[in-house]
């Protein structure tokens, strides 16, 4: 019985002290994990890749991107919008890279350095900056109004449709996407 009284103390300390170790979660944080892993799929989904296969789209449609084209759309849009979400000028400006690039180690530069520019709005982005209310330039000149979260969401957002895109093309060479690879810390990991 002592025992277990002594037990019950020792938690209730114990107990508020881890609680003050971890900070409460945020939105912001929340939004920044969600991106820092959907920026590690891109990357190690363009590593993974055959150069080879760069050019490659899934179907005879000259409208869709090619494999390499989703790495230089991703970048594009990169550039665009975290230069709106830091109030800097877009460092693109005036290029489209999907026209532009033409080599795999041209892809990954580019797209590297989208995200090295993209990093810098998502880790300054906090709950209350991400309220901050921002004037933007959509395609075709047109000016909104976004939350500053609101639009590093819509990057997110673009980020996981173009991904969908590159694994369809991954998926048709039998290139099993990182996104899919087997999970280690939960067993084995099966491949989905």
């Amino acid at each position: 019985m002592r025992s277990g009284v002594v037990s019950l103390m020792l938690l209730s300390v114990a107990l508020p002290a881890l609680a003050q170790q971890a900070p409460p979660p945020t939105v912001a944080g929340f939004v920044r994990n969600l991106y820092n892993a959907r920026k590690n799929e891109i990357v190690s989904s363009a590593k993974k890749m055959p150069e080879e296969f760069y050019d490659l789209r899934p179907g005879p449609q000259m409208e869709v991107r090619t494999f390499g084209q989703h790495l230089a759309h991703i970048a594009n849009f990169n550039f665009l919008w975290c230069a709106e979400a830091l109030g800097e000028t877009n460092p693109n400006a005036g290029t489209n890279l999907e026209k532009t690039l033409k080599t795999k180690a041209e892809f990954l530069k580019a797209l590297d350095d989208s995200f090295a520019f993209c990093d810098k709005a998502y880790d300054a982005l906090t709950d209350a900056s991400g309220a901050e209310v921002l004037e933007i330039t959509q395609e075709g000149g047109r000016r909104t109004r976004l939350p500053r979260m609101g639009l590093l969401i819509l990057n997110l957002g673009h980020e996981d449709e173009v991904y969908g895109s590159m694994v369809t093309t991954m998926r048709m060479k039998s290139i099993v996407p990182p996104a899919s690879e087997p999970r280690p810390r939960r067993g084995q990991g099966a491949q989905r």
